[in-house]
Order: C-alpha cells, then structure tokens, then sequence
C-alpha cells in the first residue's frame, strides 16, 4: 500500500477507526501508525480523541479504550 491509497480512503469515509484501515489494507495497526503520521505532519489527518463523542459512533463503554483509535481527514 501506498500513501495514496491510504490518503484517498480516509478522504472518502473522512472518520476511520485504525482496526478498520488495517482490515482494510491488510496491514498490521502499528505499520499504519507510521503511514498516519506522515499525513499527520503534514496536517491533513488528525487522531481523534478516545474519550471524544467524535471517536465512537456507540456509547456502549465495552471497547478498550487503549485499542480503540480513530482518525478523521482534515
């Protein structure tokens, strides 16, 4: 995968949970971290806050929240 492909994915669901994209792409979560920092540093994704109402579309409580990542294209 390329950082194209990552870039147009999350422009087109704009809000992605990191499990999402690595059963998406295949990929292992920490391999995309690093691919999520580099549009990160160049300010076009940021990670969404675990405790944010944005972060989780459900208010069930039942997911770990230090599993649980989301990122959103800006």
């Amino acid at each position: 995968m390329i950082l194209s492909e990552l870039r147009d994915y999350l422009k087109g669901r704009q809000h992605v949970s990191l499990r999402d994209l690595s059963r998406h792409f295949n990929i292992d979560p920490d391999a995309l971290r690093g691919m999520l920092q580099i549009w990160i540093a160049k300010g076009r994704v940021r990670k969404v806050a675990s405790g944010s109402r944005r972060a989780c579309a459900t208010s069930c409580c039942q997911c770990d929240p230090s599993v649980i990542e989301f990122y959103e294209w800006v």
